[in-house]
């Protein structure tokens, strides 16, 4: 599944990740960090609630509450909503256009299969922003997936801007992945897995990763500040819920089986047909 210049296909991906729902105590400063930052545009909304989108298509939804307790690092929810830039000189561009904001880092990687750089919202949802490599070299001998955590090039990857400037999120950006805090990596397996249909691509210690298609992963889970966590507890803000996108009905109707066999309980929304897994987390699928 990769295109005419040899980086994958998400589109034609069985499983890709849609609208992300985030919980937030402040919505307007959640939501002036993500147009300001990100260069999302708010598509909809009341004073509570604020969908942010690019190009008409919803990335992030935010909905607001004073009275929710703050995000606990330690339960179980969101580690960090990850934004896919479409070439490696748009993320460029982007740290460049941060670096210009001064908007607190907190660490750039290389992975093999792409570069990424980490931060935070005002509330402290985790954020990636990051670009692929070619498909062509994200495989070992053996055809498995290598994935590492090794310095990043910055530098380099600021100078393959060629000197452009960030003229907000660009053009076939989306949310490429979600990766989640889970209380149990074998737990997040069966979910993740045996009822949604993704593969286990690659492992960490204390990490699964979960891959559609053949992409390095559309969602991840791991145990690295929230291991042994239950339910996470209602009333306090964070993440609200997970777009999944099926690429076609019998895609769908599979996932919902494979539910019905695991016992795990379906309920129609608007937008889609809601899952939680172990810990809660709301799964819309679409």
């Amino acid at each position: 599944m990769t295109t005419a210049n040899g980086f994958f296909d998400m589109a034609a991906a069985p499983l890709r990740i849609g609208t992300v729902r985030l919980l937030v105590r402040d919505v307007q400063a959640v939501s002036a960090f993500y147009q300001s930052v990100l260069g999302l545009t708010p598509d909809a909304g009341s004073g509570t609630r604020v969908v942010l989108d690019h190009a008409g298509t919803p990335l992030l939804e935010l909905e607001g509450d004073p009275a929710l307790a703050p995000v606990d690092p330690r339960q179980a929810g969101l580690f960090h909503t990850a934004f896919l830039m479409p070439t490696r000189a748009d993320l460029g561009r982007w740290l460049t256009h941060a670096a210009a904001q001064r908007v607190p880092l907190q660490g750039a990687s290389d992975h093999i299969v792409s570069e990424a750089i980490y931060l935070a919202d005002p509330e402290g949802n985790g954020i990636e922003v990051y670009a692929d490599r070619p498909t062509s070299g994200w495989r070992d001998a053996a055809g498995a997936i290598r994935m590492s955590t090794d310095p990043l090039d910055v530098e380099d990857l600021v100078q393959s801007a060629g000197g452009s400037a960030w003229a907000g999120f660009p053009a076939g950006g989306s949310i490429g992945h979600v990766h989640l805090q889970v209380g149990d990596t074998e737990l997040a397996d069966r979910f993740y897995r045996d009822v949604l249909g993704f593969d286990v691509v690659a492992r960490y210690p204390g990490a699964s990763f979960f891959g559609s298609g053949g992409y390095h992963h559309q969602l991840a889970g791991n145990v690295w500040n929230s291991r042994r966590a239950g339910q996470r507890p209602h009333g306090m803000a964070g993440l609200g819920a997970v777009g999944i996108v099926a690429r076609d009905e019998a895609e769908r109707e599979a996932i919902v089986r494979r539910a019905e066999a695991a016992g795990v309980a379906t309920a129609a929304v608007a937008g889609g047909l809601a899952l939680r897994d172990p810990w809660g987390t709301e799964i819309i699928l679409s």
